[in-house]
């Protein structure tokens, strides 16, 4: 005979464990918060624009096929803007105590579709740091690509700013903390279900038929303390 489970039996078994769910799901957004405030460093993040054009002394120069030669060769230069011949140069003036692998982890180079404008974008524990790291990337790659590549088509557009009051990309406690939230919860959920399918104990009546497929006859009803103390008073009585 297959084994059906009604959708009765299921909000049954999330009503019996409904503690443990609940006890799940709290323990997980506690760890979220203690590791999100205590554990993970915050990091602070700044970005650097860089305008990739050509350089004309005449405005009718700049035609769709000069743009599109700037296009193509974007993605040549964000392989520069990250390689060592820039980041070596980089980490020499700002005196920074971390590899060229370390260096490149912090940095993020993207551009927008059918744009002009690179975006060098920075993480780092210290803001101010990471703002010295976007402007002197940039500035070492406006400088370089000259000798690298023999071309003069590259321009700070938007160097990067120290804000006043800046506030950290990461950790987003409140999210890390929803989504321990959801996990907590499917977790507990899961045991739920877990610790229903191994009780194998039998508890009702119901129970009994199920498991041993046979019809029950009988039901012998609990004798209760009350009942059980009268009929030995009576008993005494009649004995005395």
């Amino acid at each position: 005979m297959e084994e059906t489970i009604s959708l009765q039996d299921l909000f049954k078994t999330l009503k019996k464990r409904a503690g443990l769910i609940a006890l799940m799901t709290l323990l997980a957004i506690t760890i979220a918060g203690v590791v999100s405030f205590l554990v993970l460093t915050p990091m602070y993040e700044t970005s650097t624009q860089i305008l990739v054009n050509q350089e004309a002394s005449d405005a009718a120069q700049l035609t769709n096929q000069n743009i599109q030669t700037d296009l193509q060769l974007i993605n040549t230069y964000s392989v520069i803007i990250k390689s060592p011949a820039i980041l070596d140069e980089v980490s020499s003036q700002l005196n920074l105590d971390m590899t060229v692998e370390q260096l490149n982890n912090k940095i993020t180079v993207a551009t927008a579709e059918n744009s002009q404008v690179v975006n060098v974008t920075v993480q780092d524990e210290d803001p101010a740091q990471a703002v010295e790291i976007a402007n002197t990337t940039a500035q070492v790659f406006e400088g370089e690509i000259m000798d690298l590549m023999n071309v003069d088509n590259v321009s700070i557009l938007s160097p990067a700013v120290l804000k006043e009051n800046p506030s950290p990309v990461a950790p987003n406690p409140m999210l890390n903390m929803a989504i321990a939230a959801v996990i907590g919860l499917m977790l507990g959920v899961g045991i739920a279900f877990l610790l229903e399918y191994l009780d194998t104990s039998i508890k009702t009546q119901e129970d009994i038929e199920e498991i041993l497929g046979i019809p029950l006859l009988g039901v012998i009803s609990p004798i209760k303390e009350e009942a059980k103390l009268e009929q030995s008073t009576t008993s005494s009585r009649r004995a005395g």
